[in-house]
């Protein structure tokens, strides 16, 4: 089996890149002063469980049908953290007058509300969700995380079902 049909390299691939990118909104919120919002820290939790997943994936270096359910799952992270960035970048497209208020904070909302309440308020953003501090080529941060999730979750999927696919054929 070449190197492209296992799946360990491409999986420990996309968990570094995750780490990057984790890295990255460290050194903006340190570094640059950037603070997250809420959705923010939900892409957050995003794109570190897709980088737990693939770390995981890397180091099971499943074959056949085990291959092809870690890519599943590499593609159904990959696809809830699209969904919040996608949301976060709904907000950030909104009129100034459709821009809902700003409401509590993170660990505000973490101390006295239920997960389901927290949810819900984050998920349906805040006033400080639609700002834009930064962007690169004319596209924000969470259009950014957008392209790297939908990107990687495509990858963890190929790869991974490329790798099945190979075991499959070699019997």
């Amino acid at each position: 089996m070449s190197s492209l049909d296992n799946p360990r390299t491409g999986n420990l691939a996309g968990a570094g890149i995750c780490a990057l990118l984790m890295g990255y909104a460290l050194y903006a919120q340190h570094g640059l002063g950037l603070e997250p919002c809420p959705l923010c820290v939900f892409q957050r939790v995003a794109v570190a469980g897709l980088g737990l997943v693939f770390l995981l994936a890397a180091l099971h270096g499943g074959r056949g049908l085990a291959a092809r359910l870690w890519g599943v799952l590499l593609a159904l992270v990959a696809l809830a953290g699209m969904g919040v960035a996608g949301r976060h970048v709904w907000l950030q497209s909104l009129p100034p007058d459709q821009v809902p208020a700003c409401g509590p904070g993170l660990d505000y909302m973490m101390e006295f509300l239920p997960l389901r309440e927290v949810l819900a308020l984050v998920l349906s953003g805040s006033g400080e969700c639609a700002e834009v501090d930064w962007a690169f080529l004319g596209l924000s941060m969470p259009a950014w995380v957008f392209v790297a999730l939908l990107v990687l979750g495509s990858a963890g999927l190929a790869w991974n079902w490329r790798a099945a696919r190979a075991s499959m054929l070699q019997g």
